[in-house]
This record gives structure tokens, C-alpha cells and sequence, in this order.
């Protein structure tokens, strides 16, 4: 099952960079879209063989849990990577212009900081939901419980990365000094 997730990961990459190059470096529009949308098929392909493998008596590992974890983070966190890197494909290679570069002081710092935190607490929220269906499925935790060991790592995170957004509530910086004229 690790290496199934470890797999699923470089394909993700593997996919989206081909995606892009093909559409943006090569010209090939078509070819990059229909790589493009091999990408979510991978979480897909995953899922299916973690609930297979455990249905079919698998004995329920740690790297099952992993896979659950991995799930619940890619489809929190993949559309969001596909289009940071669409822009820079786009900017690279096409004629698109440099975004502008984002305002994070004041009031936008404290929503940039709590909506990374919220978005993370939805893919902790999604990962915790996968590996509990998962324990459900092999019987209970008496089987399952090596299905739960990544919430501890994840539950780590999540807490700790609270930090951020609250300090940025505190603390949230100061516009920078416009540069006098002349």
C-alpha cells in the first residue's frame, strides 16, 4: 500500500507537469487538458484500491491509513495546486503577465492566515472522516486501529499551525511605506 500511495503522489506530479508543458511549452492544448484531467483520476484510482484491498482481507496497515490521509489532503489541496502551477506554466510560457503581488498586511493577512488554516482543517476534517469509514469497514477498532495513526501527526499539525493565523489576528502588520516621490 505504500508504495500504491507513493505512486499515486509521483503520478499526480508526473501528470500535472506533463499537463502543463504539453499545453503550454509544446502547444498542444488538447493533449495537456486530457492529462490534466488524469489528475483527480489518480485519487480515484487510490481510494478504490484502499477500499478494495481492505474488503478483499487485507490486514488494515498503517499505509492504509496514510492512503486515507493522502486522499483527504489532494482533494482538499489538488485543484488549488493545479491552478497555482497553471498560472506559472501560463506566465513562463505563454504571454501572461505576472500577477500582482498579494497585499498581505492588515485585515487581507488575517483572512489569508485563517482561510489556509480553515482549508487545512477541512482536509484534516476529510482525512479523519476517510480512515474512520475505513475502521468501519474492517469491523472496528479492534482490527482498524493501525488505520488511525497518521491523525495523531495530522492532529499535531493542525493544532500547531493554529499558531499562524492567530498571531496574524494579533499581530497583523503594517502597510509598507509608500516611497516618497522625487
Amino acid at each position: 500500500m505504500l508504495y500504491l500511495v507513493l505512486a499515486c503522489d509521483v503520478l499526480f506530479w508526473a501528470f500535472l507537469v506533463g499537463g502543463l508543458a504539453a499545453r503550454y511549452a509544446a502547444g498542444r492544448r488538447t493533449l495537456g487538458g486530457v492529462l490534466l484531467l488524469c489528475v483527480p483520476l489518480i485519487d480515484v484510482v487510490l481510494l478504490a484500491a484502499t477500499v478494495l484491498s481492505i474488503r478483499d482481507g487485507a490486514e488494515p496497515t498503517v499505509w492504509h491509513g496514510l492512503s486515507a490521509a493522502y486522499l483527504g489532503i489532494t482533494i482538499v489541496y489538488g485543484h488549488r495546486t493545479v491552478r497555482w502551477a497553471d498560472a506559472r506554466f501560463a506566465r513562463r510560457f505563454g504571454e501572461d503577465p505576472p500577477p500582482p503581488p498579494p497585499k498581505l498586511y492588515g485585515r487581507a493577512a488575517v483572512v489569508d492566515a485563517w482561510t489556509s488554516w480553515l482549508r487545512f482543517l477541512l482536509a484534516y476534517a476529510l482525512s479523519a472522516a476517510l480512515m474512520f469509514g475505513l475502521v468501519v469497514l474492517v469491523g472496528g477498532l479492534g482490527t482498524g486501529a493501525p488505520l488511525l495513526v497518521w491523525l495523531n501527526p495530522l492532529t499535531k499539525v493542525l493544532v500547531y499551525s493554529l499558531i499562524w493565523p492567530v498571531l496574524t489576528t494579533v499581530w497583523p502588520g503594517k502597510a509598507p511605506e509608500a516611497d516618497e516621490p522625487g
